[in-house]
């Protein structure tokens, strides 16, 4: 059986990455997907290895019945970059920074989260860290918006 492993990755693996993971790991469960399909998320910097998401992101997550209490931060390491079928960034820096540390091999790998959105037509996942709670239901919008494209992708890819 095919199965297909997603990294989400942003700075620092606290707000926008592990919203990103808990919004698809709960898509993929309600598609009946566990099972082919592997999620994960991890950050380009090493500053919040080992430490729950932003209090914030998972407050915002929680309103909408997503639990990111069990995450913790990580950095992306090389042996991802084989693991892993895609990895998404979740803005420009990110896709830059992964693909600077990526073999070139496995680049066509890396891809930017919003490619994949329907209905909101912005490139990138903005970082709401330095900003209000407004921010984070911003990314949850996107996050939610843009996983659903990817599982419609992913959905493809599986049937082939």
């Amino acid at each position: 059986m095919t199965t297909i492993a997603v990294c989400f990755v942003c700075l620092g693996n606290i707000c926008r990455s592990p919203s990103a993971e808990g919004v698809m790991a709960y898509q993929v469960r309600r598609a009946k997907l566990s099972e082919r399909i592997v999620i994960d998320s991890a950050g380009t910097g090493d500053w919040h290895i080992g430490q729950p998401p932003d209090e914030r992101a998972q407050r915002a997550a929680k309103r909408r019945g997503y639990d990111l209490s069990k995450l913790r931060g990580r950095q992306i390491a090389s042996e991802d970059f084989a693991r892993f079928d895609l990895l998404i960034a979740m803005d420009d820096a990110n896709a830059a920074a992964l693909t600077k540390a990526c073999p070139p091999e496995y680049r066509d790998k890396i891809r930017l989260l919003m490619e994949f959105g329907a209905r909101d037509d912005s490139r990138v996942v903005v970082d709401p860290y330095f900003g209000g709670d407004e921010g984070f239901e911003r990314v949850l919008d996107q996050c939610e918006d843009a996983c659903e494209g990817l599982l419609k992708a992913l959905r493809t890819q599986l049937l082939t």
